[in-house]
């Protein structure tokens, strides 16, 4: 069964740290790029960083320099390491993979708040 299990949101104040995870299952996880998105209600989804199956890496103007995407494909997992965290990026986070996208997972919750 594909599915996608995110976690590692919360209530973090400006400038602060979160570390996310993405479980995957029901593909053969190293084979694809992988990618965290995001969403704040109203608008669409967003691609802020991906990663390919040697660790190359891409990352979206919002995230550049402060955003760290990671896998590790023998746990079938990825991870995006945020840091000097701000409002604006208060949404949900998901993972999935941008070129073969796959039903969406529950996604975790970061809300930045002081």
């Amino acid at each position: 069964q594909v599915q996608f299990v995110e976690s590692g949101g919360g209530l973090v104040q400006p400038g602060g740290s979160l570390r996310l995870s993405c479980a995957a299952s029901g593909f053969t996880f190293n084979e694809f790029v992988m990618g965290w998105y995001r969403q704040v209600p109203g608008k669409q989804r967003e691609l802020v960083a991906q990663i390919n199956s040697r660790g190359n890496t891409i990352y979206a103007d919002s995230m550049y320099g402060r955003s760290t995407i990671s896998r590790d494909n023998a746990n079938l997992s990825i991870f995006l390491q945020i840091n000097s965290l701000k409002p604006e990026d208060t949404a949900v986070y998901y993972c999935n993979r941008p070129y073969a996208t796959l039903p969406w997972g529950q996604g975790t919750q970061v809300i930045v708040s002081s």
